[in-house]
């Protein structure tokens, strides 16, 4: 018991060490403001499993705009999560065919609320394959609306008008690519 005394300041000197995580210049690298940390669920760096919608969509080059716009309305987040989601993805052209102007408007930070209302309009709780689409059908949006399906005699799916031209998988749901953004009525 008297040779553990006799080792008892070192013992609480190395504890204390410890505790406070290493040396300085060990936390000052770490602590680096000039860096952006990531924030949520978009932050989690998974180079091996399927990726998820918003990994999808920003590694698609026909949807940067969409990214852009999920960026600004910080939607990212929410469409990283578990989901399950099914989300109709404008492509680039689609956001070209809007008035002037109306993009830039859009993403000017005190327009972010009516911004993530219209992606939130692209996006349905629940996965809905291109098979589960019958024309009359309605599907509830997550901002609380709802978007009107028809299917052509050809096949083709329209939501709201927007024709789907391509349907791709994700780890959190399903994205089903569109040629119109859709935006709701009120807005």
């Amino acid at each position: 018991m008297k040779s553990l005394v006799k080792y008892f300041p070192l013992l609480a000197l190395l504890l204390i060490t410890m505790s406070c995580g290493g040396s300085g210049e060990q936390q000052q690298s770490t602590e680096n403001p000039a860096s952006p940390q990531a924030v949520g669920q978009s932050g989690v760096v998974d180079d091996d499993s399927n990726p998820n919608i918003v990994q999808v969509a920003v590694g698609s080059p026909d949807h940067t705009t969409l990214v852009a716009a999920l960026q600004a309305a910080q939607y990212v987040d929410a469409l990283t999560n578990v989901g399950p989601f099914t989300v109709f993805a404008p492509t680039n052209a689609a956001f070209d065919a809007l008035p002037e102007g109306t993009l830039e408007t859009l993403t000017k930070p005190e327009n972010q609320r009516k911004l993530r209302d219209i992606l939130e309009y692209h996006v349905v709780l629940g996965v809905y394959k291109a098979d589960a689409f019958v024309s009359g059908r309605k599907l509830g949006t997550a901002d609380g609306r709802s978007l009107d399906v028809e299917v052509g005699a050809d096949g083709t799916i329209l939501i709201n008008g927007g024709k789907i031209i391509a349907t791709v998988p994700a780890s959190n749901g399903i994205i089903h690519v569109i040629d119109k953004v859709l935006v709701p009525a009120d807005k």
